[in-house]
């Protein structure tokens, strides 16, 4: 496999799905496990590749906006759970879908061929 067949392969992948993962599984492991830590993990590990993602498909500053908008998602999660009362899922769940919805919008969606 050359290297440029490699790169479209890996640059495929929506990273939307990466983001929401890492939102997503990694307050579900905090949640299942008991260990923030392990959850902190999971949602680094997600954000790192979903950031990898943007920065190869629409350059530094797009990947920036985007790092920013998954961090602020996660904080506004906790905002929503334990500020306003929300269910702990139901905020996750919401930042989730909207962060993964920005990031498809902004990354992922195929260019426009008119």
């Amino acid at each position: 496999m050359s290297t440029t067949t490699l790169a479209r392969v890996q640059t495929r992948f929506p990273s939307a799905v990466a983001a929401a993962v890492g939102l997503a599984a990694g307050f579900g492991v905090a949640q299942g496990t008991g260990v923030r830590a392990l959850g902190g993990i999971v949602f680094a590990a997600g954000g790192l590749a979903a950031g990898w993602l943007w920065y190869r498909r629409r350059g530094a500053a797009v990947a920036a906006g985007l790092a920013v908008a998954y961090v602020a998602a996660f904080v506004l999660a906790h905002v929503l759970a334990l500020g306003v009362g929300w269910p702990a899922w139901l905020a996750v769940g919401l930042v989730t879908v909207a962060v993964a919805a920005l990031s498809w919008a902004v990354a992922d969606r195929p260019a426009s061929t008119l």
